[in-house]
């Protein structure tokens, strides 16, 4: 073998181990091309994701403090109506206490109130005496109508129950109920008209003043006083 054919396989040597060279480097560098893409992608859904649930989060917060702001509205608006019904109710009873005050000042429509709930008191006491309390300034009014709650009494006990029955009432002159109010906003202790009844060591009591009345038909007729007052809200 001569030096030039000698040459010229060293060059092919050389050539193929380039090319092998070239090659392997074209592989390497595309494999680290794809690897790098792979990562970057990653990276990318990684960010993307990171994204996605901050915003999540930043929605659900503002869900939240939608929600919050909608029931605090709510809540005001719903305080703000029920202080609205409130005032409204204190005013007719402030009214109805003025209109019991009036009709206490009449003894044309006040004593035959009087005999009713004189009566009434000695039907649920049926006591042989009772005491009866009332204000001061009543006493002559209602000492004119126990006579006739007496005998109302006695019709009415013989009429539905067939029974005879005597009572004898007493009007307690040393302990009177309040005076009557100077105003409809008065917040001292006071009594609108009316009597309280007791058995004779006033262990059992009636009372029958107009203001306990008032007082119990708020208590119990609440739900028709709100249809009454605020008919689309019943």
């Amino acid at each position: 073998m001569d030096d030039i054919e000698a040459q010229k396989q060293i060059q092919q040597m050389i050539n193929f181990i380039l090319n092998e060279a070239k090659d392997k480097a074209n592989e390497i560098e595309a494999k680290a091309l794809q690897d790098f893409n792979i990562e970057k992608l990653k990276l990318v859904q990684s960010y993307k994701e990171q994204i996605r649930q901050d915003l999540k989060k930043k929605v659900k917060r503002l869900e939240v403090e939608r929600a919050i702001a909608r029931s605090t509205a709510i809540n005001k608006a719903r305080l703000k109506k029920m202080a609205a019904r409130a005032q409204v109710l204190t005013e007719v009873v402030q009214q109805t206490r003025k209109k019991m005050c009036e009709i206490s000042t009449n003894p044309t429509v006040y004593e035959p109130l009087l005999v009713d709930l004189l009566t009434q008191a000695m039907l649920k006491l049926l006591e042989p005496t009772v005491i009866v309390k009332c204000r001061k300034s009543d006493v002559s009014v209602v000492e004119s109508a126990i006579p006739k709650a007496i005998k109302k009494y006695k019709e009415i006990l013989q009429k539905e129950c067939g029974v005879s029955m005597n009572v004898e009432a007493k009007v307690d002159k040393e302990n009177f109920l309040f005076p009557a109010p100077t105003s409809v906003e008065q917040n001292s202790k006071y009594c609108s008209g009316g009597v309280m009844v007791t058995n004779l060591d006033g262990k059992i009591v009636c009372n029958n003043t107009l203001d306990a009345r008032l007082d119990l038909v708020i208590q119990n007729d609440a739900p028709i006083i709100r249809s009454t007052l605020f008919p689309k809200a019943a």
